[in-house]
């Protein structure tokens, strides 16, 4: 079909000269050149804004966990803080998130588990924590110092926009909980900077929980991935009477599986840059193996980076340091699976008796890319939680992401 002058002039166009004519009849043809078209605001670009990446040698690693319900979560059982602070003293943990429902006290968590006699500890360090608990999910909200956690419970209902202006003012790190579960984040997790991706010694349920997080990271957002054991019951002492969910305790309690953070120093405020930081590995237990993930951006064999850590790509190739520590068995195999961009690059074999791998691959000079791993293999006992190991499965640990071209203002 010819279309004319007069055809445009016809429709309702007035064109007035040679260039409107020439522009209109290239939008009526779809024959618009590149310069016409329109052009993608958000199309990948040069990231320039990347803080330099934090010491790799000044730091310690402690292990905890981010999920634990003490007597006042009203569904608890025989599971008094001073219970699991013995019990975090037996096994070694470094420092314990109490996260009681808040709920359960009408928002008042100050004056219920914060101010419990037994909330205290000269060799654990004790995290300001609470599960934030709504009809639209659970998350748990984490602070070195005590907050007003009344007012985060209050505008539960609001608006995302409303909640994150109060979170980012309580200056506090509000955490996803059990994302795929039945009380999953319904809120924006763009008020996170962390998502529970292993809850309880059940490894395997925590399958969509994982998709979710290798969405949100695909997506942009730098969020860590953390465990927490959600155990809401002990096993009971003294005088405490049994209870149909003691079962529980012999299955899953505190550590299963284990939060470790590399931490620049033995407290609180510590434990959480870290969390917030992506400086972190989780372990089917403290017991079990914890994974280190490193980076050779330079390839002059001493790693410079860490997951959690970002930095603008150079477009070169990168060497990958994967390493198991810990307690490994010499005449066991581990499987080493390194995931790319939420999708499968490659599997490794290690064994106890020399637990590390390294690997190369070229991240993408525009545009992000991450790396996380996964270890399974032969699972570690935990004689404290025998039945524990049952649920696991062959899991032993996983990464938090080292990034590439993460933009820090997403």
């Amino acid at each position: 079909m010819i279309i004319s002058h007069k055809d445009i002039s016809n429709s309702g166009t007035q064109v007035k000269s040679k260039k409107a004519f020439t522009l209109l009849f290239a939008l009526f043809t779809g024959t618009a050149t590149m310069a016409q078209q329109h052009v993608d605001p958000w199309a990948p670009k040069e990231i320039t804004t990347i803080q330099p990446v934090a010491s790799l040698d000044k730091g310690v690693w402690m292990k905890g966990d981010l999920h634990v319900h003490s007597r006042h979560s009203k569904e608890s059982t025989n599971n008094s803080i001073g219970k699991i602070l013995r019990f975090c003293d037996k096994v070694g943990m470094d420092y314990i998130g109490i996260t009681d429902h808040d709920n359960h006290v009408a928002g008042d968590v100050m004056h219920n588990t914060w101010a419990d006699p037994e909330f205290k500890s000269k060799s654990v360090v004790l995290l300001y924590s609470a599960e934030w608990t709504t009809v639209r999910g659970h998350g748990n909200v984490f602070s070195a110092k005590p907050y007003d956690h009344q007012r985060l419970f209050e505008v539960r209902d609001q608006r995302d926009l409303v909640i994150g202006a109060v979170k980012n003012g309580l200056n506090v790190h509000l955490s996803a909980n059990h994302p795929s579960g039945k009380d999953h984040f319904g809120y924006s997790y763009d008020l996170v900077q962390s998502v529970e991706v292993w809850n309880s010694a059940i490894w395997s349920k925590n399958a969509n929980a994982m998709m979710i997080w290798d969405d949100m990271l695909s997506s942009g957002r730098k969020l860590t991935g953390r465990g927490g054991s959600d155990a809401h019951h002990g096993v009971p002492e003294g005088d405490e009477k049994p209870s149909k969910s003691t079962v529980e305790a012999t299955a899953n309690y505190v550590g299963t599986p284990t939060t470790w953070v590399f931490a620049t120093a033995r407290n609180s405020q510590a434990v959480i840059d870290a969390l917030t930081n992506g400086r972190v590995s989780v372990s089917a237990n403290p017991y079990s193996p914890r994974v280190e993930f490193y980076a050779d951006t330079n390839e002059d064999g001493k790693p410079d980076m860490m997951m959690g850590d970002n930095i603008k790509s150079t477009g070169q190739n990168v060497k990958f340091r994967v390493v198991l520590t810990g307690k490994t068995f010499a005449d066991s195999t581990y499987t080493i699976k390194v995931v790319k961009n939420g999708d499968a690059f490659n599997t490794y074999k290690i064994t106890g008796k020399d637990p590390k791998v390294e690997f190369t691959d070229t991240p993408a000079l525009i545009g992000r890319t991450y790396y996380r791993v996964t270890v399974e293999g032969r699972p570690a006992d935990y004689p404290e939680v025998p039945v524990s190991t049952k649920l696991t499965g062959n899991m032993v640990a996983l990464s938090n992401p080292i990034y590439f071209n993460f933009d820090p203002n997403f």
